[in-house]
């Protein structure tokens, strides 16, 4: 049975849209108040356009965002997934920073940690459940059915580089692509996204609990750094880099284990097997892209402004 799905012209609009939405409602929503404006962030300007958008033009949202059952089996292989994406996703991310800081010098913003843990556990609704919920659904959801059109490899690699961009940082622009490839794969896999629901909270979570314990015990962690022995400055940074290193290797071969152990649902290929009716919604040649490539170039300027302080 062939599903009926928005053209990838119509994803890259909502895209541009959302993206501007993002800039300038979202900045000056989290710039007041950072929960409260992430939230308005996450459920107003992301996950109620999606689905407004879609119900309006008759797409079926079950079908657009995957809503299909998941064994708790393959609940179980996603959370050890991500577990085990993690610390891949900070070495690529700290790699990349390195590479940035050889041109300027620039740190990464990051979101607020909690510091007792009445603030930790609406943190992890505010940060980590809600992002995993309302991005979920508008890049493993209405964008990759759209993009599933040109082939599922395609498609994750492209949501996930444009789940990157649209995180408008390029400090934080390697963790969170390699973060979309991997739900995108999971999606694939389990033809569902409550799997990359998931695998996305649980992400936002592991970050969030790390900075939460290692603020809540900083004393603590000075004090053993203060006791240990003294090593120059240069040694304690290449130390630092093999042993992440070391650990961001062997985590990644357990990675690929666990996503070749998540079996293909049989039924997923019925959704790949779109015809060419469905393909006539999307002859608009390059100009479909042209939403993606506003985006990009917005992402770059507001990037080189910030690097280069112009």
């Amino acid at each position: 049975m062939v599903t009926r799905k928005p053209s990838i012209f119509e994803v890259n609009l909502i895209y541009l849209v959302l993206g501007f939405a993002l800039l300038f409602i979202g900045y000056l929503v989290q710039t007041r108040e950072i929960y409260s404006g992430l939230l308005i962030t996450e459920y107003i300007l992301i996950l109620l356009p999606n689905i407004i958008y879609l119900k309006l033009r008759g797409y079926s949202l079950k079908d657009v965002f995957k809503l299909n059952p998941v064994s708790l089996k393959d609940l179980f292989i996603v959370i050890l997934a991500m577990i085990f994406a993690y610390p891949v996703a900070i070495f690529l991310n700290a790699v990349f920073l390195a590479i940035i800081n050889n041109f300027t010098s620039a740190m990464p913003t990051s979101v607020p940690i909690p510091t007792t843990s009445i603030e930790y556990f609406i943190s992890m609704f505010i940060i980590a459940i809600s992002p995993g919920i309302c991005e979920e659904v508008m890049f493993r959801g209405t964008m990759f059915s759209s993009y599933e059109k040109i082939g599922h490899k395609k498609a994750i690699i492209i949501t996930g580089v444009l789940f990157g961009i649209f995180h408008f940082n390029i400090l934080n622009f390697v963790g969170p692509t390699f973060l979309g490839i991997i739900l995108g794969i999971i999606v694939y896999k389990t033809n569902s996204l409550y799997s990359s629901i998931l695998g996305h909270a649980m992400n936002n979570g592991i970050a969030l609990t790390i900075g939460y314990f290692i603020t809540k015990y900083s004393k603590e962690i000075d004090e053993l750094a203060n006791n240990t022995s003294v090593l120059t400055n240069g040694y304690e940074v290449v130390m630092s880099i093999i042993i992440i290193g070391v650990i961001a290797f062997i985590s990644s071969i357990i990675l690929i284990i666990l996503l070749r152990r998540l079996p293909m649902h049989d039924h997923i290929e019925q959704d790949y097997n779109i015809t060419e009716l469905n393909f006539s919604k999307d002859n608009y040649g390059v100009i479909k892209y042209l939403p993606i490539f506003v985006i990009v170039l917005a992402f770059m300027l507001l990037n080189y402004k910030m690097l280069f302080h112009v």
